[in-house]
């Protein structure tokens, strides 16, 4: 075989983003990626993770904004030392669907912003109950303290500070007196 040896083993960090799904496979993400500890797949198109490879090493697994409504039992088997789960912008409409979750002890974090799931009377308590292993629901624990950012990077490199002070093209108030003066 004249092709390059796969690398796969040493990735431990993998982005698919706004890549197509096809038929819930994503081309080339197989178990040859071992040491992944990260897998991004936001706004795939995925409605099922049934096809979701082992992978052993995975901690951190977004999954926001795909169309997924269940078939989270897949994860204890394929990916049991998860501890940041984000299904956010997905289907999930109810408590029960996450009962799978169940069996994924290091689970600390999950994410459902956006599922009809979070409109449900008991919601957060619901879900701690369920899972008591979580420490995070949607960024904030039980007593709704917000979750220590672990991520310096995920703070917008300092973008808020640019709309803080007013966006392009807008005038601050103060600066209007002073053009009133002139």
């Amino acid at each position: 075989m004249t092709a390059p040896e796969c690398l796969c083993w040493q990735v431990k960090e993998l982005v698919l983003d706004n890549c197509r799904s096809d038929d819930g496979k994503i081309v080339g993400l197989s178990s040859d990626f071992e040491n992944l500890e990260f897998l991004s797949m936001i706004n795939v198109n995925l409605m099922s993770i049934s096809n979701l490879p082992k992978l052993n090493k995975l901690r951190k697994l977004e999954l926001s904004d795909n169309r997924i409504s269940g078939g989270l039992e897949v994860l204890a088997e394929r990916t049991p030392n998860l501890t940041h789960l984000n299904l956010s912008g997905n289907k999930i409409k109810d408590i029960n669907t996450l009962e799978p979750l169940k069996k994924l002890p290091n689970l600390h974090s999950l994410d459902l912003f956006n599922c009809e799931v979070t409109m449900l009377i008991n919601y957060r308590e619901s879900v701690f109950t369920l899972l008591p292993q979580l420490t995070y629901l949607d960024g904030f624990d039980a007593d709704e303290q917000e979750a220590p950012d672990s991520d310096p990077e995920a703070d917008g490199d300092g973008l808020e500070d640019e709309y803080e002070n007013g966006e392009e093209g807008e005038e601050d108030p103060e600066d209007e007196e002073d053009d009133e003066d002139d």
